[in-house]
């Protein structure tokens, strides 16, 4: 008999004040508004750890949520991701107050350049001692194109192009530019690296032309872990080839395991193991040591929830004003160059409304909620796992720290006692932790070809 599959989890933050669930900053027992402290951040890093998170997913985004009105008032007076400081600068004080917990830090490499972009990962995974994850976006916002310069952002697809090349670029450098014994360390012969083991990368592309050495000695896992979470067609075949781990959302049980399944397919046809990919879906979580406690907490969360801003995030998701829109008027697609994924998801019947998307934003935030004891919940959980495919789950805050302290403390267990959620670390990095292969990109994977 199979055994059941144990469920993965991380935590899903931002280096802000309101992330997913918006308008809970203003609820008094929640800590947001505290994220510019790194107490803060490993303190929390200390509670997942103790909780045996997989990791400590860190979203992020370039340019602000200016088209809700079409301005951005609305997101500096709820703090909707605005101001938003930088992920990557968090991991190395975290890494420092943990010993397993993993980091997956969102990265836009629209605008950032590869040679250093790679530098800056290396360094982040030799000092975690190979606990990094890198979260590939290649961004949304107009507001961000004209923050950097650029009179619009590129066509979609075409992003993904790009996206080909930068990661492309970024295997010769990690897998390919210093050979597994090219450091010798030796202070007798005075040698620490060997120059006839460290070579030159040489890439002249559409995109990108790059010629020098990376700058690092290579780190435990060389690639980081490759998250990603494009659902659009092009996006999928983009997953297939590159991501070792994906993000979705999903409302029901049908809708995600139909994206399971395409992603699983994906890998397939790039040559891949279907499973290679680990799938963790967006979720909330409101758990009380009672059915009735966490009723009564979450309807006292609520009372301090912003629909509208969520409303708001929304918009600048889709591209689509839905200020303009009456409460029951469907919405309209319009081609834009935003999340495809998510303008089609809202536009491709006339059940959307402004009014629907605010009762099912709630709680400030379109991810699905689960609420109830921690037996109600881990029922939850296990059910989406068994009928989806899903790998696990990337959860929400919601009142922060609470929401993590009450998982921790009271799902954790519940998982464990069913034999569904893992009661020890493994050793090695995080690769190894979710994959169980290794610490290196497996064989078929398309970054292994450049290895020397």
């Amino acid at each position: 008999m199979t055994a059941a599959k144990k469920i993965l989890l991380n935590a899903f933050n931002m280096n802000c004040v309101g992330h997913i669930n918006h308008g809970l900053w203003t609820h008094p027992r929640d800590r947001s508004t505290d994220y510019k402290r790194l107490s803060y951040w490993t303190e929390l890093a200390q509670t997942l750890e103790r909780g045996l998170f997989d990791g400590l997913f860190l979203a992020d985004i370039v340019g602000t949520y200016d088209v809700y009105r079409g301005n951005v008032d609305l997101s500096l007076q709820e703090s909707i991701q605005l101001p938003v400081n930088d992920p990557l600068m968090l991991v190395s004080a975290m890494a420092a107050v943990t010993q397993h917990l993993g980091f997956g830090l969102t990265a836009n490499l629209s605008y950032e350049a590869p040679y250093l972009f790679a530098r800056r990962m290396s360094t982040l995974d030799h000092l975690s001692e190979g606990r990094v994850g890198w979260n590939i976006v290649t961004g949304y916002l107009e507001s961000a194109a004209r923050a950097m310069g650029r009179p619009a952002q590129v066509e979609h697809d075409r992003r993904y192009d790009q996206a080909d090349e930068y990661l492309e670029v970024l295997y010769k450098l990690w897998e390919g530019s210093w050979a597994d014994d090219a450091v010798l360390n030796d202070r007798q012969q005075r040698i620490y690296a060997q120059p006839h083991k460290v070579h030159k990368v040489e890439h002249h592309g559409e995109f990108y032309q790059v010629e020098g050495y990376h700058l690092c000695e290579p780190s435990p896992q060389r690639t980081p872990v490759l998250f990603q979470a494009g659902a659009s067609p092009r996006g999928l075949r983009f997953a297939g080839q590159h991501a070792e781990c994906v993000f979705i959302s999903g409302k029901d049980h049908v809708g995600v395991r139909q994206q399971v399944n395409a992603l699983r397919e994906s890998a397939r046809q790039a040559g891949r193991d279907p499973q290679a990919i680990k799938i963790f879906m967006g979720l909330s979580v409101v758990v009380g040591t009672s059915a009735a406690q966490a009723e009564e907490k979450y309807n006292e969360y609520l009372r301090y929830a912003s629909p509208e801003a969520g409303l708001a995030h929304y918009a600048a998701s889709t591209g689509i004003d839905l200020s303009r829109y009456g409460l029951d008027e469907p919405i309209r697609y319009e081609k834009n160059n935003a999340i495809e994924s998510a303008v089609k998801a809202l536009t491709r019947d006339s059940d959307w409304t402004v009014r629907r998307i605010l009762e099912e934003n709630a709680l400030g935030g379109r991810y699905p909620a689960v609420v109830g004891s921690a037996s109600q919940v881990a029922d939850a959980l296990t059910a989406w796992v068994d009928e989806t495919g899903l790998d696990g789950f990337n959860l929400t805050r919601t009142v922060t720290p609470e929401s993590y302290v009450d998982f921790v403390d009271l799902v954790v267990p519940e998982l464990q006692s069913r034999g569904r959620y893992k009661s020890a670390y493994s050793e090695g990095t995080l690769r190894h932790k979710l994959h169980g292969q290794g610490d290196r990109l497996p064989a078929q994977h398309v970054g292994a070809r450049w290895r020397r």
